[in-house]
Order: structure tokens, then sequence, then C-alpha cells
């Protein structure tokens, strides 16, 4: 497969110490991808969640496969053109992190009122 990302698949032991350092990340079990369920107070909080994670994915080049269902985002990361999970899914899965903590709560859940 053409890697037109210029990212080579993470190995499985590569894979297994970058997920170490992100909470709630786990391994597909049907692909090699990587995915996370996060969960907000409500839709609003959820879709801005998106919207700011979207304008860091566009700069980065980096899209993730992802779903909104009311206070959840559904995310799935893997590098297509690369054929796996990749440093790109890693920084991008870090950069969902950044975006979730500020206003996340010791239980999950986003704090009223942010």
């Amino acid at each position: 497969m053409t890697q037109l990302s210029g990212a080579a698949p993470l190995s499985g032991a590569e894979r297994a110490t970058a997920l170490l350092g992100l909470d709630g990340w786990q391994e597909c079990k049907d692909r090699d991808a990587i995915h996370r369920q996060f969960k907000f107070h409500d839709f609003v909080e959820a879709f801005a969640f998106m919207t700011q994670v979207a304008l860091k994915a566009e700069r980065m080049n980096h899209h993730p496969e992802w779903s909104n269902v009311y206070n959840r985002v559904e995310v799935v990361l893997t590098t297509h053109d690369a054929g796996g999970v990749t440093q790109r899914d890693i920084r991008l899965a870090h950069a969902m992190e950044d975006a979730y903590r500020p206003a996340t709560d010791h239980t999950g859940g986003r704090k009223m009122g942010g």
C-alpha cells in the first residue's frame, strides 16, 4: 500500500506503549485502529468538542471517523493511506484529550457551564 501520509503503521509494541498515555483509548478488535467514547453533559458540549477537534484535525490534515448521539462522541482513528495506526493518530488522540480535559470533572462527565 502506498503511504501518502509519510507515516508507517506502529508496531504492536509501539501502539501498546502509546495507548498507555491515552486515557480510555483502546485498540479496535476488528481492524487496525484505536477508539474511544467521550461523554459530555449535553449535546451542545459534545458538538462544541467536535467543532474544536475538527479545526485541529483540519490543521493536521488528519480526520477522525466519528459519530455523535446526544451527549456522546464515538471516535475511531486510523491512517487509511498507511493501512493502520500511525503517530498521526496518536497525535490526534492527544489533541482530543487536550480538548476534552479542561472541562471534565472526576466522574468523566463535563462540568456544567464549562
